[in-house]
This record gives C-alpha cells, sequence and structure tokens, in this order.
C-alpha cells in the first residue's frame, strides 16, 4: 500500500482510504453506505443534517465533514445510530408539510426514501402544520417551502457553481426559512433552469416545472431499489 493510502475499521471491516478523504467518501468508494440528507458529491460538505453522523473512536461526529485517519474505528450501521437517524427524519417530517402521496417527488425524495430505509413507518412526535410560502412565479421552477428541510444544498450550489447566491437561510431554530436574494419574487431572481441550484434539492422543495413526471410514479429510483443501492453496489463480492 502506498504512503498516501492506508486502513480504518467501519463496522468491524477494514476500508481503505487516500490521504485527504472524508470518512463518508472512503465509505462510499468501498461499498458501505452512511445515511445523508445535507451532502451532495459536488458541493463542499456542510453537516448540517447530522444523519451521517457516526461514532468515530466512541465520540459522535458528521462523517461528511471528517478526514479519514489511518486505525480509526468507525460504528455506522448500529441499531443506536439508526434509532436517533429515525428521529431526525420524523422531525423533518413533522417540522414541514410533506404530502408524499401527491408530491412531485415521490419515488425520487431523500427524506422519503430514508423514511423507508430507516423503517419509519408513521411520525410519532406530533405535527406542527407550519404555513409556509409557496413561489410559482418563475416561469421554469417553483418553490415550496412546505418541503424544505433546510439541508443548504440549493444555497451552497448557487454560490460555488452559479456564482449567484440566489438562496439563503432567514431566522434562526424553528423558525428558520429558506430565503431568495430578493424581497419580491422568485422570478425577479438570477435563477435558471439550467443552474446547479435548481437540481440538488432533495426534496420536493425546488423544482423545475414541467419536468416532475416525464418518469411516472412506479418507476423513480427509490421505487425499486432502497436509497443507497447503488453505493452498495460497489461493495466487492
Amino acid at each position: 500500500m502506498s504512503e498516501d493510502r492506508f486502513t480504518f475499521i467501519v463496522d468491524g471491516k477494514k476500508v481503505e482510504a487516500t490521504q485527504g478523504q472524508t470518512i463518508l467518501e472512503a465509505c462510499d468508494a468501498a461499498g458501505i453506505y452512511i445515511p445523508r440528507l445535507c451532502y451532495h458529491p459536488d458541493l463542499e460538505p456542510a453537516g448540517h443534517c447530522r444523519m451521517c453522523t457516526c461514532k468515530i473512536d466512541g465520540r459522535r461526529a458528521s462523517t461528511c465533514t471528517m478526514s479519514a485517519v489511518a486505525g480509526m474505528v468507525v460504528e455506522n450501521n448500529t441499531a443506536e445510530l439508526n434509532a436517533d437517524r429515525r428521529i431526525l427524519i420524523e422531525m423533518l417530517f413533522v417540522e414541514g408539510n410533506h404530502v408524499c402521496p401527491s408530491c412531485e417527488k415521490s419515488g425520487d425524495c431523500e427524506l422519503q426514501a430514508l423514511g423507508y430505509r430507516l423503517g419509519m413507518v408513521a411520525p410519532t412526535l406530533p405535527y406542527l402544520w407550519p404555513k409556509r410560502k409557496i413561489d410559482a412565479t418563475h416561469p421554469d421552477i417553483f418553490i415550496d417551502r412546505n418541503r424544505c428541510i433546510l439541508c443548504s444544498r440549493c444555497i451552497r450550489a448557487s454560490r460555488t457553481a452559479d456564482g449567484k447566491s440566489v438562496f439563503g437561510f432567514e431566522g434562526r431554530g424553528i423558525q428558520m426559512l429558506l430565503n431568495i436574494d430578493t424581497k419580491g419574487r422568485l422570478d425577479e431572481t438570477a435563477l435558471q433552469a439550467a443552474d446547479k441550484a435548481a437540481h440538488v434539492c432533495p426534496v420536493g422543495c425546488i423544482v423545475v416545472k414541467r419536468s416532475a413526471f416525464h418518469v411516472p410514479y412506479g418507476n423513480r429510483p427509490f421505487d425499486e431499489k432502497p436509497i443507497g443501492s447503488d453505493i452498495e453496489a460497489r461493495r466487492p463480492k
């Protein structure tokens, strides 16, 4: 093994990594799926959602932001961690307004798919039923903030990939909302349908118009295979 390559342990198995790789990147390459929501391979990691939190040498940390280190011991697929992830998913469902059967992203929604994978049958927490704005003024894109999970993907994509800073957060805590760079409407921003920011939303918050039903229900990625299956397919036989 070369000097820049090393191994560490994930759930009792050796995983190879390269200097500079995060734990999540190394696990993806090795075919080990770690649940995530705010992470996107084309964007700088932010560690917002905490879904990828694992125990690393006995202490919890987000694996999308922590570099892999030789000899470290990582716990990922445990009953304790998956129960915590399931509660996080429940919180995201009850803090927004997610109506999966009528949502354009059903079957291609990472929040919905993680709920299935983690065994969330129905939320056990009380629904908050917030009143959030929908903006359909843009000719090619609409925003339904009821479905926003504050992952910041669109913010990071707009700033780093598109160079526009169309999106940002306003407020704090449970009152935090996705905002746009104008006091008016979405059609007054520089956002375009071809922008990266219009295509990285993991849920149905930002949707490009006239594209939602090109693939019918039942034939969408997570209708056929659980989320993470593409990563697990890389695992050596």
